[in-house]
């Protein structure tokens, strides 16, 4: 499988790769073009007549075909350096130096040189200026285009300019802060006054702080340094002017002694670049819309109600039974937090009645639904606590969504739902399928996503190898050959945010990871950043757990309409009525595998590009005609 694309793929082919690969190289013999025509022209003191064009252009096309297989050699263009950095500048450097020396020795060598022999080592400064002066003029425009909205972002004052501070600054101004933008730099250090650092000017030192807050109408202040008495004083200020403080740790904090395992960056384990999208073109539509998010204290939902509030919604709602992961997610984006503030809300996705006051008082137009039990292990010991929170809870939060007119409603699902073996599979596997009834019911975008594996969330496997490798223990895994699809937090919510602005009604949407990665390499690769060994220990499969986990079912297939790297999957509705029938019928744990056994395929004479309705084609299984009014056998069928 390909790996993940990026959001200019929707136009056709991915820009980042495009722009090195094709533009910048065509640039760069553009550059030497105009530098061997300029070269020329001042070698013959300006004489026109001089010039010999066919000579010209023929030492033009040597010229590109050596400098591009010196670029191809060297990397130059595949990304090794940022662009316009100065890494890149020295390697240019390097490439444009050896592309002359190339030249001149060719028109040593030559009986009759094309040109006069001075005139590549002329040429070669001058082509070295234009390069680079288009690579600033790219970088340039990449800044303008990520910078944050001055109107719009959120002011901030820089505490400390040195090192960290100048660092700081760049990353600020390039989008890395997200919203926040760098208004005004302070520094104790009075011969720093006036300077600047990416644009951004020293303002005065830390006693000057209310006169800049003033004159900038900044909203927070970041400290680069460990608080002295002197910034002490500084943050004790800031404060009382209603400033928020933020100050950086040190760097004795992010780089920890040995004896403790170090900070690991889960881009490093994927095996594959993480992609990192535009997501302004996807994301427009939830500006000023009314979202809530169910399970907002997991890491996916976490996550999500971070990237939501990038996009200026009229109101986050993040709904949660757990107030600690709450209070700690409120802190992550707001720095501080109140718990008794309108955007947090408690409550727990197997309350009907609870589900159904929240959307009738808060109204939202979009829902996330992220709340789900996730642990295949436990839930084979106890399928009732996944029917009633992935099953009924879903149901819940779809009947109230339902019932308050929501329009948009996205479900987060599992690759573990695609021919499931588990319980944690079928529990999902039933979720897509109600989605995709309510999505029938109401003609609106109610829809699925499968994810792999999320590196790094709450309770996953790399959690638990970080813990034992940190303590010296063996790292279990369950088999050698054991295979997932691995993903990070953000390249899921890119996925969630994307799949709501192109999925269809009842549709389950599924990610192009790349090819699934073993776990015995994951373990490997993250002894290896983190300089510990352990030993690695094979427990076996446990039950309901596969070898080689699935993207797609029996029947499904891998339809890309709009998308590259999203693939559009047709899903046969379940009714409410049949769940609860099964239910009362089998129990929890039956009814689930009974209800994906007897689940109707996908036609599978559709070709690719067909359009798929939402309910013709589809074989309906019989099923009693029970209802559950009046079978209650088991408490944790009820809804």
């Amino acid at each position: 499988m390909a790996a993940i694309s990026t959001t200019s793929e929707l136009r056709g082919r991915p820009a980042g790769r495009w722009l090195r690969r094709t533009a910048v190289p065509v640039a760069d013999a553009a550059a030497w073009a105009v530098a061997l025509t300029a070269a020329t022209w001042f070698r013959y003191e300006f004489d026109l007549a001089e010039v010999q064009p066919a000579a010209l252009l023929w030492t033009m096309v040597v010229t590109a075909v050596v400098l591009w297989c010196l670029g191809v050699m060297t990397f130059l263009y595949f990304g090794r350096y940022p662009t316009g950095s100065l890494d890149e500048a020295l390697h240019l450097a390097r490439v444009t130096v050896l592309v002359g020396i190339a030249v001149f020795t060719i028109c040593l060598l030559a009986d009759v040189p094309p040109v006069p022999r001075s005139v590549p080592l002329i040429a070669c400064p001058l082509a070295l200026a234009v390069s680079l002066g288009v690579r600033v003029l790219l970088r340039s425009q990449r800044a303008r285009r990520t910078r944050p909205d001055r109107v719009h972002a959120r002011r901030a004052i820089v505490y400390g300019v040195e090192h960290r501070g100048e660092e700081l600054v760049r990353a600020m101004r390039g989008g890395a802060a997200g919203d926040t933008l760098p208004v005004a730099l302070l520094d104790d250090d009075p011969s720093l006054r006036r300077a600047k650092v990416a644009g951004v000017r020293v303002m005065g030192t830390g006693r000057d702080l209310e006169t800049v807050v003033r004159d900038t109408e900044a909203q927070i202040l970041v400290v680069t340094a460990p608080p002295s008495e002197e910034r002490r004083m500084v943050i004790a200020q800031a404060r009382s002017v209603g400033l928020e403080v933020r100050i950086l740790p040190p760097l004795t904090e992010l780089l920890r002694s040995r004896e403790q395992l170090p900070g690991v960056d889960v881009t490093e384990l994927l095996g594959r670049r993480q992609v990192e999208e535009d997501l302004t073109p996807f994301g427009a539509w939830l500006s000023g819309r009314r979202v809530l998010v169910t399970g907002a204290g997991g890491s996916i939902g976490a996550e999500l109600c971070r990237y939501v509030h990038r996009f200026r919604p009229a109101e986050v709602m993040l709904l949660d039974r757990d107030e600690s992961a709450l209070h700690a997610l409120q802190l992550s984006i707001r720095s501080w937090s109140c718990l008794d503030s309108p955007e947090v809300v408690l409550g727990d996705v197997r309350d009907v009645e609870a589900m159904r006051t929240v959307m009738r008082e808060r109204r939202p137009d979009v829902v996330f639904h992220a709340a789900a039990l996730k642990h295949l292990t436990v839930l084979e010991r106890y399928p009732a606590e996944a029917w009633k929170t992935n099953v009924l809870g879903t149901l819940a939060v779809l009947d109230a969504a339902q019932w308050a007119g929501v329009d948009t409603f996205v479900n987060i699902s599992t690759d573990k739902a695609a021919n499931p073996t588990s319980v944690l599979g079928r529990s999902k596997r039933i979720g897509e399928r109600l989605v995709a009834d309510f999505a029938r019911r109401t003609g609106k975008s109610y829809l699925s996503v499968r994810f792999g594996n999320v590196l790094g969330s709450r309770g996953s496997v790399l959690t638990t190898f970080i813990e034992q490798i940190a303590t010296g223990q063996p790292v279990t895994v369950t088999h050698p050959e054991a295979t997932r699809f691995l993903m990070t937090a953000q390249e899921a919510v890119q996925l969630l945010i994307q799949a709501a602005s192109i999925g269809s009604a009842g549709e389950v949407l599924v990610l192009d990871m790349g090819d699934p990665a073993r776990i015995t390499d994951l373990a490997e690769r993250l002894m290896a950043v983190t300089g510990r060994r352990s030993p690695i220990v094979y427990t076996g499969l446990g039950r309901g757990e596969k070898l080689h986990e699935q993207l797609f079912g029996d029947g499904e297939d891998d339809w890309r309409p709009v998308h590259p790297a999203i693939s559009h999957v047709a899903v046969p509705p379940l009714a409410p009525r049949v769940v609860h029938t099964r239910c009362a019928e089998l129990g929890p744990g039956a009814a689930m595998a009974a209800l994906v056994d007897e689940s109707p395929s996908t036609p599978a004479d559709k070709a690719p590009g067909e359009s798929r309705p939402a309910e013709s084609g589809w074989r309906r299984t019989p099923v009693g005609v029970a209802t559950w009014n009046n079978k209650k056998e088991d408490p944790a069928c009820e809804s």
